[in-house]
């Protein structure tokens, strides 16, 4: 295959990545996104395969197979409330397979390699193995293997930017000898520490950020070993998801009034110890209102607006909303859905479970152009969203989250939240919107909760 060819190929699949890039940025378009995507990449296997001479390919279809009946199992076997674990996961598959692809490369070449060559290899080991093991220990938090809050101890953001320099000081010394190759394994393990290292003190209420900042690593780090194998598809592939990753991280710390450094080395958030559904623990008083209140309430109504957050994939409730959403509407009754940027665990999660449940993509409407609708919905059902409905975000200056763009759930007529207690989310904050005269809680598992109403009204 010719060279022209072969760089044809390339902008081909980087054309393809582009658009494929663009559609995903939009639920309608989401899918065909996908799959442009994923020819782009099939385009680029090839032309590589071909382009490096590999004929003997029983190791490629032996690897092709097995990982791709892995990858069958995990998408067939993952619910969608586990969907940002997967995410996180795979993300830190990529970040290893650029470790391993540059350790290789280093081992097969040695110091026949070019200073700029090595300068690659180093830095795609280190950005790596970060991204490896970060990843790892994100998924754990996901997951509930480990504690979801910020795990902290004294000096840590020391003793992480000591580790650093320390990675650098040792890459500088294997540029010099690159004759000795513990320096690059030396590179890896402290890479793999610091991965871990940096993820720790990241509570729960910033996964989010950290998931697509984790993504774009795995970018960087593909985009680097394309350097060190000079291999053009690779490289425009990896500054793609780099960039778009940066990208779309700064935006969900500007969801959260944040910048990327406080989410980084802040250590913010809490997640609460007690899950266990109940009635009000707080001294505070609040209007609890029966299954009945709530039918009544949602069949008088004229504009329900749906607020979903991270509860509802606990619950597993979305099917049940879109359920009850289709019974109300027979009934005349306009229904709409509240997406916050942040809500849930990574970016776009309540637009995946909607979409699951076969909600019509008009129906969801992001933060800014449904807040000002709030005022004139009759009800808010709030399902299983906690701080991003916090009214202290906007009125209380002392409160940890204030200035955080949130939905304007409270200025409806009437909030009805499902919750299974009065237990904080994320931040570790009570929700003042509980507390409002317009507010009455359904306490329970939101799914059952929610059937019960749909039973009711049907």
């Amino acid at each position: 295959m010719t060279k022209a060819i072969i760089e044809l190929g390339y902008l081909i699949a980087a054309v393809l990545f582009v658009v494929g890039l663009k559609q995903l940025s939009s639920v309608e378009t989401a899918r065909r996104g996908n799959l442009l995507g994923a020819v782009g990449m099939l385009i680029a296997i090839v032309i590589t395969l071909v382009q490096t001479g590999i004929l003997q390919f029983s190791l490629i279809l032996l690897g092709l197979v097995v990982g791709s009946a892995v990858g069958l199992v995990m998408a067939l076997k993952t619910p969608m409330t586990g969907m940002p674990q997967m995410v996180a996961l795979l993300n830190g598959f990529g970040g290893a397979a650029s470790t391993l692809v540059a350790t290789s490369e280093y081992v097969t070449k040695g110091t026949s390699l070019e200073l700029a060559t090595l300068i690659t290899v180093a830095l795609s080991v280190l950005v790596g193995a970060v991204t490896f093991t970060g990843s790892v220990i994100a998924f754990a938090k996901l997951q509930e293997w480990m504690p979801g809050r910020p795990i902290l101890f004294k000096f840590q953001n020391f003793s992480n930017l000591f580790l650093f320099l320390l990675i650098l000081a040792v890459g500088v010394y294997f540029l010099v000898h690159p004759d000795i190759s513990i320096a690059l394994h030396t590179i890896t393990v402290g890479s793999l520490l610091l991965g871990v290292m940096l993820v720790l003190p990241i509570g729960g209420a910033d996964m989010p950020v950290v998931i697509s900042l984790l993504n774009s690593y795995s970018g960087i780090a593909a985009a680097l070993t394309g350097f060190v194998l000079s291999n053009h598809g690779l490289i425009i592939t990896g500054a793609l998801v780099g960039s778009s990753g940066i990208i779309l991280s700064q935006l969900m710390c500007k969801a959260m009034n944040r910048s990327l450094a406080n989410v980084l080395f802040g250590g913010f958030g809490q997640v609460a110890v007690d899950k266990s559904p109940g009635k009000p623990a707080a001294a505070r008083p609040v209007r609890e209102c029966s299954v009945e209140d709530a039918v009544l309430l949602l069949e008088n109504a004229q504009l329900v607006i749906v607020v979903p957050g991270y509860g509802m994939a606990v619950s597993q409730a979305q099917r049940t909303v879109a359920e009850l959403a289709e019974i109300l509407e027979k009934k005349g009754v306009t229904v709409k859905y509240a997406i916050h940027p942040v809500a849930g665990r990574m970016p776009g999660h309540m637009n995946i479970l909607l979409a699951e449940a076969n909600v019509p993509y008009d129906q969801l409407y992001e933060m800014d152009t449904i807040n000002p609708e709030f005022e004139s919905a009759d009800v808010a059902l709030v399902v299983g969203a906690n701080d991003v409905t916090n009214p202290a975000a906007r009125e209380d200056s002392k409160s940890p989250i204030y200035g955080m763009p949130i939905l304007d759930t409270d200025k409806a007529k009437t909030v009805i939240v499902c919750k299974r207690s009065m237990n904080p989310g994320f931040a570790g904050i009570d929700n003042e919107l509980y507390y409002r005269s317009n507010t009455c809680m359904l306490f329970g598992d939101a799914k059952a909760s929610l059937n019960k109403v749909v039973a009711a009204l049907k």
